[in-house]
């Protein structure tokens, strides 16, 4: 069984960000300091093995504060963000809160409070419902910051044409898709305003273009991620449009398609910003038990961001 040889290429870099390291070394030292149970709003990251881990140690998950019974426990907000009034509304129930927002959806997100104060109309180029769109879009007054999704949208948006306008973005989105938003938003609004350094972060942008680097020479494509993680599926989408149509996401949920692969000579394996790299070496090494495999890491950039996490967990 095992005579088919196959070929890896490991595109790298992959898996977790500076961003998604931090927040779960908060929810990992909250727990020490303050003991069981944390609860934290949200999914930390996009990711049901970091989830389930997390819960085994002590976190407990909910949607809104609301649902937390014993509000005298210590709560942690995602690495999305939230809106403005969720802290507030911690506060006002005497709540301990740790906000392991990003730092770099945290810059997106003064960047629209300051937008919005210097008197601009703010455009958020994203994915509705995404936790992320969801906490910028909520640093505002409604009606000041409105959404776009895709070209059409940015095509058909009409705004009073003395108003001043902007745009940010989504940290986690497609860079070549957003390229194309923002270049019909910026023949339409010639005078619109872009953000000083691209909101699209580090870690997005160098996965994609890892992916960018591989696909081509690949029959197959797996990104291993969660279905709701948005730069997991975007990992997806690149490796399709660079070259390799049968690229697939790998789940929690999912079965390995074997019989296709057993027609691959060739295929590329990525891992979302929220995927552990332990996810990534199981799936490696059931391919391993049904084929002689060759590994090539192929890798275009090292990282070395770090993120501290907030002193008082220190």
């Amino acid at each position: 069984m095992k005579n088919k040889e196959l070929k890896i290429l490991l595109s790298a870099p992959r898996g977790f960000c500076a961003g998604v390291e931090r927040a779960i070394e908060i929810v990992e030292k909250s727990i020490q300091k303050y003991g069981a149970p944390v609860y934290v709003r949200h999914e930390i990251v996009h990711n049901k093995y970091v989830v389930d881990d997390l819960k085994k140690k002590g976190a407990v998950f909910v949607e809104e504060l609301e649902e937390i019974e014993n509000k005298t426990r210590p709560v942690i907000f995602s690495a999305h963000g939230v809106p403005k009034q969720i802290p507030l509304d911690a506060t006002n129930y005497n709540m301990t809160y740790v906000d392991a927002t990003c730092p770099l959806v945290s810059k997106v997100h003064r960047e629209a409070e300051n937008l919005n104060k210097a008197g601009y109309h703010i455009i958020l180029i994203g994915h509705k419902n995404h936790p992320e769109v969801i906490g910028t879009m909520g640093q505002l007054p409604a009606g000041s910051i409105h959404l776009i999704q895709n070209e059409d949208e940015a095509k058909n948006y009409k705004i009073n044409k003395d108003k001043k306008i902007a745009f940010v973005t989504q940290t986690t989105l497609s860079i070549d898709d957003t390229k194309e938003i923002i270049n019909i938003l910026k023949n339409r609004f010639p005078n619109i305003r872009e953000p000083l350094k691209e909101d699209i972060c580090y870690a997005t942008t160098n996965r994609q273009m890892a992916v960018k680097n591989i696909a081509k020479k690949c029959d197959m494509f797996f990104v291993i991620g969660s279905r709701n993680s948005s730069n997991s599926v975007r990992l997806v989408e690149v490796a399709k449009k660079s070259g390799c149509t049968n690229s697939q996401l790998i789940h929690s949920k999912s079965i390995i398609p074997y019989e296709e692969i057993k027609n691959s000579n060739t295929i590329g394996i990525s891992s979302g910003a929220s995927a552990p790299e332990i996810l990534v070496e199981n799936f490696i090494h059931n391919l391993k038990n049904r084929f002689t495999v060759t590994i090539n890491e192929v890798e275009i950039i090292k990282e070395n961001v770090i993120f501290k996490v907030p002193k008082k967990l220190n």
